[in-house]
């Protein structure tokens, strides 16, 4: 894989930890701005809003840009937006900054994807796609539970400067490593890429890739109350447990960039079943400690594996959109992450307790099966072809 790409992952590492890192921040946010748990993880669901409104729109703009100056563009307003909610003292002001922050993410990501694998040959999309997100990945090794570890140290704001001072040498490196070549618009226009996108293949792609990451969300969000709450794990532990679920998520990322450009369907049945049997088997091993810590792990891993083999495949689906398709694969994934907390916060507050969020995760990614089983059924069930008759004897 070229070096570029390697240093492209380091800006995502920037933005993923910022993605991530208030899974273990939410308590300190919620009691230091005088808001709801719930209200608090509303604003894991307004970066993600952010980068669904924002990676489409984004994707159309960076058309007429150079590659190189998209990328500085996005990351540069990314790293103001942390600074502004360092020092902001209102939880509006903080929302907002959450959405900006998350509009210049989604343009980055969309450029990096359409970058990453322009750079590749055609079948190898999917270690690309890969290496991309194994900066994500790495978020959740490194900088989330660093995070976790400069809020309980020095408070949740702490860690929104981190994110900004580890942006800075990725701003550097795309100054260094990205050429600076002539925007895309120049062999490829909107209308063009947007034909391409109207496939019933990448459409059906995005739904699964929406409910797999909405289950992701839904669980990681509330990992820390659940953790200390049900699983009886001290609050100075949570970066650990941070921690091993970002091991995971590299571990399963890694090993899915090795087979998704080969065997994706095996590879996406598979995982899904075995990522919908966890969720479910989480909800009475929560309460046992070993057992969270070793599901916490795996779950980490099943679910990036499946996550980004699906991108890839939306890469895949869209040949001849590569900017375009970046930026939708970007927002169906955030639809689910805008969902999944939404939908964990919703159960919380209805009283049914912090392993209602795991119930919900699975009910997601059982619908993504569903939907992908009757999809695979219609795709193989032949066409109905009206019966003609056959012409009496002596006539023609």
């Amino acid at each position: 894989m070229p070096l570029v790409l390697y240093l492209l992952a380091l800006a995502v590492l920037a933005q993923g930890t910022s993605e991530f890192m208030l899974s273990g921040l939410l308590p300190d946010i919620a009691a230091d701005l005088d808001v709801s748990l719930a209200a608090a993880g509303s604003l894991t669901s307004a970066f993600a809003l952010g980068m669904v409104a924002g990676a489409p729109l984004m994707a159309v703009a960076s058309l007429r840009w150079s590659p190189r100056g998209a990328l500085l563009g996005f990351l540069t307003a990314f790293l103001l937006a942390h600074v502004v909610g360092a020092l902001t003292p209102s939880y509006g002001v903080l929302l907002a900054t959450r959405v900006v922050g998350a509009v210049a993410n989604a343009g980055f990501l969309a450029v990096a994807l359409a970058t990453a694998t322009a750079l590749v040959p055609a079948n190898a999309k999917g270690r690309a796609t890969s290496v991309l997100l194994g900066g994500v990945t790495l978020a959740c090794v490194a900088g989330v539970p660093a995070g976790a570890l400069l809020g309980n140290l020095w408070g949740w704001r702490a860690a929104f400067w981190a994110v900004a001072l580890v942006s800075l040498p990725a701003v550097a490196a795309i100054l260094w490593s990205v050429p600076a070549g002539p925007p895309p618009a120049a062999t490829s226009s909107a209308r063009r890429e947007l034909r391409v996108l109207r496939r019933p293949r990448l459409l059906l792609v995005l739904l699964l890739g929406a409910l797999v990451n909405g289950a992701t969300f839904c669980s990681f969000t509330y990992l820390a109350p659940l953790a200390t709450e049900v699983g009886g794990i001290g609050e100075g532990w949570m970066p650990g447990v941070l921690a091993l679920f970002g091991i995971g998520s590299f571990l399963g990322v890694t090993a899915a960039g090795r087979v998704a450009d080969a065997r994706p369907l095996p590879l996406l049945a598979g995982g899904g079943a075995a990522l919908l049997a966890g969720w479910l088997l989480l909800v009475p091993a929560a309460g046992s400690a070993p057992a969270l810590l070793v599901l916490t792990l795996v779950q980490g891993a099943l679910s990036f594996a499946v996550g980004s083999t699906l991108i890839a495949r939306a890469l895949y689906a869209a040949d001849g959109a590569p900017t375009l398709a970046g930026g939708l694969a970007t927002a169906a994934l955030n639809v689910g992450a805008a969902l999944g907390p939404w939908l964990g916060g919703q159960a919380i507050d209805a009283g049914h307790g912090y392993r209602s969020p795991l119930w919900v995760s699975a009910a997601l990614v059982a619908a993504a099966l569903a939907t992908g089983a009757v999809a695979g059924y219609a795709r193989r069930r032949p066409r109905y072809v009206e019966p003609y008759e056959t012409p009496a004897v002596g006539h023609p």
